[in-house]
């Protein structure tokens, strides 16, 4: 009796121990996992998964476009394409920041992730924005006088504006971390975004620049300063719908600390892909496409002139060669003429010799020349 007993509490016992360890353990996760990264595999909030995966394509997709572009440098041979070269690395670098940024918006949060969150997301977009303004600035160089700054220039340009949100985002960190002594965690919504006003500074002015650049007579580059003004469009909307739902719509729903996460790493997200389906894409397709052949006719271009205007009245002189003919038939007609009356008068048919008589004479004298023989 006491055997059973015994076997039926160590039963109980093996059960219960399995049940505290599943209840302690998230359903999608393994067992060794920290509960720090929970969010990245539990299935009980899906919201982290998705924006995981998503996360993970984009940046797969940018780390390809930055090999494409490696890969096709040598060959690339125009200047005004290879100018922005640099420009397009940093493009994609910081959008590639901006996809693995969005994990540290999943995973718990402690002292060393708030403060890459707090540094980062400033720089990134800062990096992206100066990026698409100086990428700007060519296109409208280029629309209205046909060149474009040098690669230096425009490298140096984007990283001279990144640094003003650097210093921005040392000094927010240093002032309030270290000399208040605040865990870097603790920072209130407001704050955040006022520590990005730089940064919404750097996309208005990417906007305006870019209406400009569609003003010019070299047509062939709008197309570049559309993509940039689509780019930044959507990101200003996008820019509006986040710091709408930061700052008032999770207080008014009562879901400020559960969805403060989400609504940042889902910007992160949707910004990054803003960033390669209507920039990267286009700026690098076009910079890697070779250049049209000149001498190679565009047989579709209605501007070209046509064929019969150009090389048929070169190639065949039609007025000359028509007179050349005449010519010879005048001579040939005057000496069948001449022979037709030295016959006459040496035969003495004076009747034959009129009209009439010279025309069926003048006849006879051809048609003898031509086919050898008397009719």
């Amino acid at each position: 009796m006491r055997t059973h007993q015994a076997l039926a509490f160590l039963l109980l016992f093996v059960i219960a121990s399995g049940a505290s360890e599943n209840a302690s353990t998230s359903r999608g996760c393994g067992l060794d996992l920290l509960p720090q990264y929970v969010s990245l595999c539990d299935l009980d909030t899906i919201w982290g998964i998705v924006v995981e995966a998503v996360a993970g394509a984009g940046a797969l997709i940018t780390l390809l476009l930055m090999l494409i572009l490696l890969v096709r440098l040598p060959f690339i041979k125009d200047k005004e394409k290879k100018d922005p070269v640099g420009l397009h690395f940093l493009f994609l670098l910081g959008t590639l920041g901006l996809f693995g940024l969005t994990f540290a918006f999943i995973i718990r949060e402690d002292e060393t992730i708030c403060s890459v969150r707090r540094f980062l997301w400033g720089v990134l977009f800062a990096l992206c924005f100066s990026c698409l303004l100086s990428q700007a600035w060519r296109v409208r160089r280029l629309v209205r006088h046909g060149k474009s700054p040098s690669g230096w220039q425009l490298v140096g340009m984007a990283l001279c504006l990144m640094l003003v949100q650097v210093i921005i985002a040392i000094e927010w960190l240093v002032l309030t971390v270290l000399r208040d002594a605040k865990p870097a965690c603790a920072y209130e919504p407001m704050d955040f975004t006022m520590a990005l006003i730089y940064d919404m500074v750097l996309l208005v002015a990417t906007l305006g620049l870019a209406f400009f650049s569609l003003c010019g007579k070299f047509k062939k580059w709008k197309q570049n300063g559309v993509c940039i003004l689509v780019t930044a469009f959507l990101s200003v909307l996008i820019w509006v719908a986040w710091m709408t739902m930061y700052l008032f719509g999770n207080a008014e729903l009562r879901q400020g600390d559960a969805w403060g996460d989400p609504t940042l790493a889902i910007t992160l997200v949707a910004s990054g892909w803003v960033f390669v389906i209507f920039h990267a894409i286009p700026e690098i397709h076009c910079t890697i496409l070779p250049a049209p052949q000149e001498n190679t006719p565009n047989y579709f271009d209605t501007s070209q002139p046509r064929m019969r205007e150009t090389a048929f009245e070169e190639d065949v002189q039609l007025p000359r060669t028509y007179m050349e003919n005449k010519a010879f038939s005048m001579d040939e007609h005057n000496a069948a003429l001449r022979t037709a009356e030295a016959m006459c008068i040496s035969q003495l048919r004076w009747p034959l010799c009129s009209t009439g008589g010279l025309s069926q004479q003048l006849r006879q004298v051809t048609l003898e020349d031509t086919f050898g023989e008397r009719l």
